[in-house]
């Protein structure tokens, strides 16, 4: 049982829980026909809808409808779909950031935490989390201390989460991914979680690529293929579902074209994705070192 009890029927629940499992399309359609019966809850519904077009890419929304007379609550999301939109603004957003202070908005606090993250700059980002007792933000502190091997630090962040809403979806999927992080016989409790979701919610790339992730730690290589075709049919250049078949196809033995196909694909359609940028950087290197080979030679 929840050790968090609401009194309020939460008039938002299923906008959030659609963003937290990546249902982003469905989140934003929750969002458009809710009527909601308050500005506080009328507010938190735009936060998600702009956050979920955001996921999905569409900046141009985001930036043409929130202006300066928006709310302070929704300012940071105009900056989040500004350093996605334009690299070119990116090292100002980041100068701004950090000569920023962090208050009490943890819209702000989620925002500065993210660019950082996709800055590589994970100390940083912890710090943009320091203090709150958001539930979000405890999800995005222990994100952040698995990207870091810590797992010990994570476990701490997920036990702090459950006290404050045990039942809580953001919950639950943390426990799934310290399970995935932790392996062994953990990995089967993980996917229990993400199924549980697929039937309670629907099934969505991310919860798919979740269980993928348990069937490859399993080498159930058949299984995985299968959960990632499902999640290619629901989006084709969904970078995580691509990455992971680059990854599978390794296992299985598959021909190098299979794996390089959806290396190409992955490269057209998410060239600013972390992983293309690393992979085209050591393919650089490679290409210098072999050059410098053939001169000398």
């Amino acid at each position: 049982m929840a050790r968090h009890q609401q009194t309020d029927v939460d008039e938002l629940f299923d906008v959030k829980n659609h963003f937290y499992i990546g249902n982003y399309q469905q989140c934003i359609n929750e969002a458009q026909k809710l009527k909601a019966h308050s500005e506080d809850v009328a507010l938190e519904r735009d936060v998600f809808l702009y956050r979920a077009y955001i996921a999905q890419r569409k900046f141009r929304v985001v930036l043409d409808e929130i202006n300066r007379s928006s709310p302070a609550e929704l300012q940071p999301l105009k900056i989040l779909a500004e350093y996605f939109a334009a690299p070119n603004s990116r090292e100002a957003i980041v100068a701004d950031l950090d000569n920023a202070t962090i208050t009490g908005n943890h819209n702000y606090m989620i925002v500065s935490a993210t660019i950082y993250y996709h800055e590589k700059n994970l100390e940083a980002a912890l710090r943009a989390l320091t203090d709150s007792d958001h539930l979000e933000c405890m999800a995005l502190s222990l994100q952040i201390f698995l990207k870091m091997d810590r797992l010990d630090m994570a476990r701490r962040a997920m036990k702090m989460m459950q006290e404050k809403d045990d039942d809580a979806t953001l919950t639950q999927l943390a426990q799934a991914w310290v399970n995935i992080s932790a392996g062994g016989d953990k990995l089967q409790d993980a996917y229990y979680i993400f199924q549980e979701m697929i039937d309670k919610h629907s099934s969505t790339s991310m919860l798919l690529n979740g269980q993928a992730t348990c069937f490859i730690g399993q080498a159930k290589y058949e299984e995985a293929e299968s959960a990632l075709q499902e999640s290619l049919d629901k989006d084709s250049n969904n970078p995580d579902t691509l990455i992971n078949m680059i990854v599978l196809s390794q296992h299985m033995g598959k021909p190098p074209e299979v794996a390089n196909r959806y290396l190409s694909q992955l490269k057209h359609s998410n060239l600013d994705h972390p992983f293309v940028k690393e992979y085209l950087q050591k393919e650089f290197e490679f290409q210098r070192l072999q050059n410098q080979y053939s001169l000398s030679a």
